[in-house]
């Protein structure tokens, strides 16, 4: 008899650490979009919330830079916007996280963008 190997998705894992990361400094409206379905998608999971000024949205990527460092030991592939902070980006390859202030994330839809994914909505 084999032993069936249990599979762990790693970055469904990042995704809730991320999450975990954006709520410890009080983001909110906080969307996982699982990509993985979507022919050619850029990323196997999408996080998006909002901060509410230019200092919370750095101190939200922190957090999360900080909480995937300190659970996953891992950092970011690449990130931006840190200078304004109206929308900071940060790209750890398997999931890509955006931090936006309200009226940037209605401007840029991503959601409407990537309406295919499966959408998980996070209780603020």
């Amino acid at each position: 008899m084999t032993k069936k190997k249990r599979t762990t998705d790693h970055a469904a894992i990042l995704a809730d650490t991320v999450v975990k990361g954006i709520q410890e400094k009080k983001g909110s409206n906080i969307v996982i979009m699982n990509l993985k379905g979507i022919p050619n998608a850029v990323t196997d999971y999408m996080v998006i919330a909002n901060g509410e000024s230019n200092t919370q949205v750095a101190a939200i990527a922190d957090s999360v830079e900080d909480e995937v460092r300190k659970s996953l030991d891992e950092k970011p592939w690449h990130t931006e916007g840190y200078s304004n902070a109206l929308w900071v980006l940060l790209d750890y390859v398997t999931v890509v996280v955006h931090v936006f202030q309200p009226d940037v994330r209605d401007y840029y839809q991503l959601e409407k963008l990537w309406a295919d994914a499966e959408f998980n909505w996070v209780k603020d």
